[in-house]
């Protein structure tokens, strides 16, 4: 159970939940394919009887496959500790792991919804999704996945609440 559910309030619902898209780990996957090319040079030049240039590659190899797994860690925990709901009563969005930041906002108080996306993030439905709300203040959240449905979700429940008050 998430920073999420344990914090609803008495009859409100959950409509809607994000994520942030896989494409978070795309350092992560570039310095894996780096470390791997790395290796197989390394592999090719001591077949070929260079063991100096074959050495420093190996050793280069891990020491990028080590910052590979460092940067998948911190992607994971990044896109683990990442919540954004929209429910019957307000837009909550939670970040951090350690050091937590919660953005929670009253559907009355919700202004607009923003979405940015690069061609890719057309291509593979990631983007930012900005949240504005009435005091001016904007939430923007970087990478998450499919972020115009989210926020025909979030109009919908939105508008539900506007036709119940």
């Amino acid at each position: 159970m998430g920073y999420i559910e344990k914090n609803l309030m008495q009859d409100e619902k959950i409509h809607a939940k994000a994520k942030l898209h896989w494409t978070v780990f795309g350092k992560a996957i570039l310095f894996i394919v780096a470390a791997l090319v790395l290796m197989t040079l390394s592999l090719q030049t001591s077949l070929d009887g260079k063991t100096e240039l074959s050495s420093a590659a190996w050793y280069f190899g891990v020491a990028v496959l080590i910052a590979a797994v460092w940067f998948f860690v911190e992607a994971f925990v990044k896109r683990q500790s990442t919540e954004l709901a929209v429910t019957s009563k307000r837009v909550i969005a939670k970040f951090g792991f350690i050091r937590r930041s919660t953005m929670e906002m009253n559907h009355s108080k919700v202004e607009s919804f923003h979405v940015e996306q690069s061609l890719l993030g057309r291509i593979l439905r990631f983007g930012t999704l900005s949240i504005k709300g009435t005091g001016g203040g904007i939430t923007p959240i970087a990478g998450i996945g499919d972020p115009l449905g989210f926020r025909r979700k979030a109009m919908e429940a939105i508008d539900a609440f506007q036709i119940k008050s």
